[in-house]
């Protein structure tokens, strides 16, 4: 199995898996339960990433990492819309565990201001948006920084979306081959 559990003590990471809640676009939660796993070379670039991150004052707080394919059903099944939601037949990245939703926290672990809220599927979400006052903008460029050191390649329509670089060459898992089930 190539997943592995991602948790604070091991990766130096907050967890809040916004899709085992109501607080994601969908207003439900989509996991039945929660569990935060990734590829690990996925875990080993987001431990790079916090490591990073806490030399410079800052944590990082894990929104979604591996989503069961089951889940991206439920996502498309809900917004249909392939700028923001991947189509489940093509396979997110998310559900081959290197593609991880986070944002950048302060010392105490408080999440910065990023200029819109996680799953903002509008233009004042991707990365290029200049609108934004220069605190937002900087949030932003630090978190961007950040994980591209740290092996991360970004989606430009998603500040809080990164993956691995060639991330179509790991396999999808299913949630009956992950190491605990979410569905």
């Amino acid at each position: 199995m190539s997943l592995v559990e991602i948790t604070p003590e091991a990766h130096g990471v907050a967890i809040d898996l916004a899709y085992a809640t109501a607080g994601n676009f969908t207003g439900r939660p989509v996991y039945r339960t929660a569990h935060c796993f990734l590829h690990a070379d996925a875990a080993a670039a987001l431990l790079r990433a916090s490591v990073l991150a806490r030399e410079i004052g800052h944590g990082l707080l894990v929104l979604d990492a591996y989503r069961p394919p089951e889940a991206q059903q439920k996502l498309w099944d809900h917004t249909p819309n392939p700028d923001y939601v991947v189509p489940p037949e093509r396979g997110s990245p998310h559900s081959r565990g290197v593609a991880v939703d986070l944002t950048l926290t302060d010392a105490a672990g408080r999440p910065l201001d990023m200029g819109t809220e996680f799953d903002d599927f509008t233009p004042r979400a991707h990365h290029d948006v200049a609108e934004l006052p220069v605190a937002m903008r900087r949030n932003r460029c630090v978190l961007l920084g950040l994980m591209s050191t740290a092996g991360w390649d970004f989606y430009r329509r998603e500040w809080w979306h990164y993956q691995l670089f060639d991330a179509r060459r790991y396999a999808r898992v299913s949630d009956a081959d992950a190491p605990r089930r979410m569905m």
